[in-house]
């Protein structure tokens, strides 16, 4: 079996699914006018490591990743979600920020924020030009643990027709620059002209996988596996399957619940492979229509299973889904709690459904920020658990 992480250190393999980590990319905003805040000093904060443990540098200087620990339960998930996030808000409030989370900033532009001066975004200018200059989206991450890298990419290669399914339960970047997109997640669309993005297509094994990279390389178009924007990719940095198809979830009880799902299904896909069940084999045109579909309608109408062909109501998607991770979840305890959460999203809607709704009723995008900043904030108080390692 081959490694994830050649030449780390050693350690005994975690099991499929036995931890877990989310990464929450959020925008940075003057506190009181809602506009991106790009200040020198935070930015040099957080590029040197010094805003937090769990703070980290993003591309733009107008963005900070927060980052959980290595958990393994739902609890102690929620807990290092929110201590996480609380640890951004706290590095924004130093110099009169606050937090934003939300893939896309209502009114913002590209314009408003400078490249962050490390020499891994440096190098990406170098490269890409303009296109990482405007890379002003926030997503989330979430890694699963999988023993080795033959596991991730056969879960990586079961797990492509569901991708669109899961991003259209996070979808919150409807505003682009001011204007509205007509999509829940417009953050995918924009990612798109990177030539390094999108659901990867079929690997079949771990040396088809470093071969590609290998090719990758060869062709100038990255430097290794890190540069690997697809929206499943294994870790280059941890024993883990890296889910990255997500919009960030505004509301934290939106971020565990793609976390739990995302989860569930490695454990479930893998657990369909050892059964010699082979990936379904779905045309890359039809799994783009089918994200495409995903970012641009989110869970309202109809969403396309690429696999049977046919527009499905969103609720009735959503719940197929559910029904297949059922078994699953109960055997882990989750069924409760991630059942819930899903019925509770589908009855408010998405972070883009709410912020179009305030948009609506007082035709004032700051009014959209103000609520996306109130809703990002984590819950008062001390974390109900410890975070995690």
């Amino acid at each position: 079996m081959t490694p994830l992480t050649p030449g780390g250190p050693a350690a005994a393999p975690e099991p499929v699914g036995a931890t877990i980590g989310v990464e929450q990319e959020l925008h940075v905003v003057d506190a009181h006018t809602y506009a991106a805040l790009d200040d020198d000093a935070l930015s040099s904060a957080v590029l040197h490591g010094e805003a937090g443990r769990h703070v980290h540098a993003e591309i733009a200087t107008t963005q900070v990743e927060a980052a959980t620990g290595v958990c393994r339960t739902l609890e102690e998930l929620r807990s290092s979600l929110a201590a996480a996030r609380a640890e951004a808000a706290a590095a924004a409030a130093t110099v009169g920020g606050a937090v934003l989370a939300a893939s896309t900033h209502p009114f913002a532009g590209w314009a408003d924020q400078r490249l962050t001066s490390g020499p891994r975004y440096l190098t990406l200018y170098e490269r890409w030009g303009v296109l990482a200059l405007q890379q002003v989206i926030c997503s989330c991450h979430v890694h699963v643990a999988v023993p080795d890298l033959d596991t991730a990419v056969t879960v990586m290669d079961h797990v492509r027709p569901y991708l669109p399914l899961v991003l259209a339960l996070t979808g919150s970047s409807p505003f682009h620059e001011g204007t509205d997109t007509g999509y829940d997640s417009y953050r995918t669309q924009w990612f798109d002209r990177w030539p390094i993005t999108g659901p990867p297509e079929p690997l079949g094994d771990a040396g088809s996988y470093l071969g590609l990279v290998y090719g990758l390389k060869a062709a100038g178009v990255i430097d290794d596996a890190s540069n690997l924007y697809w929206d499943v990719r294994p870790s280059s940095r941890y024993p883990t399957l890296e889910f990255r198809v997500a919009d960030v979830a505004t509301d934290l009880d939106d971020s565990l619940l793609h976390a739990a799902l995302v989860r569930s299904l490695t454990r479930v896909l893998d657990a369909r492979d050892r059964t010699g069940r082979p990936a379904p084999e779905v045309r890359p045109e039809l799994l783009r229509a089918a994200r495409w579909r995903a970012a641009r309608y989110g869970i309202q109408g109809q969403l396309f299973d690429p696999v049977r062909l046919e527009l499905v109501d969103a609720p009735v998607a959503v719940r197929r889904l559910l029904e297949e991770l059922r078994d699953d979840l109960t055997e882990h305890g989750e069924w409760d709690e991630v059942s819930a959460l899903t019925e509770q999203l589908l009855a408010r809607g998405t972070s883009a459904q709410r912020q179009r709704a305030v948009l609506h009723r007082t035709g004032d995008l700051r009014s959209v920020a103000e609520m996306l900043v109130r809703e990002s904030q984590p819950p008062p108080g001390p974390p109900s658990t410890p975070p995690c390692a």
